[in-house]
C-alpha cells in the first residue's frame, strides 16, 4: 500500500515561502530539520492535516536544489513523497526496473528512498517507511519532527488530495510511475491518474514555460473563499479554481 504523505517545494528562501503558506492557507510551522544542513539545505515543514508541506532552500550555489530553481525558472514543486507500509518490496521493485536511487538512509525506524527523476520522469519520487506511522497517521513521521502534530491547523485546508505533474508526455510518465509503484493507472476524464490510499497522482501536459515538474496540488478546503481572500490580500495570483503559492498551482477543492 502507498499513500501521499509529503510534498516538497523548493524556494530561494524557505522561511519567506513558508510565511506565504501561513498567510494564505492558515498553516503553522512544525519543524526545521537540522540534519539536512549536511546536504547544504535548510527546510521548513508545515502540516496539512496528517500530511506535510515541506519547503527546502539551498545553502550554497551549485547543489541540486539550486540548479532545479534555475532550470524551472524559480520556486515551485520539487518532490512527491509517499509512505509505504512495507519497504523491502518497494526497494526490490526499483532495483528490478533499474531505477537509480539518488538518496537513501535508515534512521530511528525511518527508511528513505529517493529516485532519480531522469528514470521516473515528471518529478522526484520518494518512497519512505516509518515504523509505527502507517497504522496511525497521527503517529510518528520523523522528517516532520517529534511533535509535528502540535502544528496542525485545519481551519482553512484539511488535506492534500492530489499531486499534479506536468509532463512532455503524460501517458509515458504515468505508465512509468505506475510500473514503479505497482498500481494500475486509470484515465479520469482523459487524464492519466494513479490512485493512492489517500490521494491521486495526476499527469498533465506542460501548461506553462517551466517544463516538466511537480506543478500543482489539490487541497481539501473548509473555506475556499477565505483562502482566495487571503491570496488576494497577499498579492499572489488567484484563478477561478486555484491560487499560486510558492510557484505552484494549489487547486481549491
Amino acid at each position: 500500500m502507498l499513500r501521499l504523505r509529503q510534498i516538497a517545494l523548493v524556494a530561494h528562501d524557505d522561511l519567506a515561502a513558508a510565511q506565504e503558506l501561513i498567510d494564505v492557507l492558515g498553516l503553522a510551522i512544525a519543524y526545521h530539520d537540522p540534519h539536512i544542513e549536511r546536504i547544504k539545505l535548510h527546510n521548513t515543514l508545515l502540516p496539512v492535516g496528517t500530511q506535510i508541506l515541506e519547503i527546502v532552500s539551498p545553502l550554497e550555489p551549485g547543489i541540486t536544489a539550486e540548479r532545479y530553481l534555475q532550470r524551472r525558472k524559480g520556486p515551485g514543486g520539487y518532490m512527491v513523497i509517499t509512505q509505504t507500509d512495507d519497504h523491502p518490496p518497494r526497494r526490490a521493485r526499483v532495483e528490478q526496473l533499474g531505477v537509480r536511487i539518488v538518496g537513501q538512509f535508515d534512521a530511528k525506524g525511518f527508511t528513505n528512498m529517493q529516485l532519480h527523476p531522469r528514470d521516473t520522469g515528471g518529478s522526484f519520487l520518494e518512497i519512505d517507511y516509518q515504523e509505527g506511522g502507517w497504522e496511525d497517521p497521527m503517529g510518528p513521521w520523523s522528517p516532520a519532527g517529534p511533535d509535528w502534530q502540535q502544528a496542525i491547523r485545519t481551519d482553512l485546508v484539511t488535506a492534500i488530495t492530489a499531486a499534479e505533474m506536468q509532463c512532455d508526455d503524460p501517458e509515458k510518465v504515468a505508465s512509468r510511475w505506475s510500473e514503479i509503484v505497482e498500481i494500475e493507472r486509470q484515465d479520469v476524464d482523459g487524464v492519466p491518474t494513479i490512485p493512492l490510499e489517500n490521494a491521486t497522482l495526476r499527469f498533465v501536459p506542460v501548461l506553462d514555460d517551466r517544463g516538466e515538474g511537480l506543478a500543482g496540488i489539490d487541497l481539501a478546503c473548509r473555506d475556499a473563499d477565505k483562502v482566495r481572500e487571503n491570496a488576494e490580500r497577499r498579492g499572489v495570483p488567484v484563478a477561478e479554481d486555484h491560487v499560486v503559492l510558492v510557484g505552484m498551482r494549489c487547486y481549491l477543492r
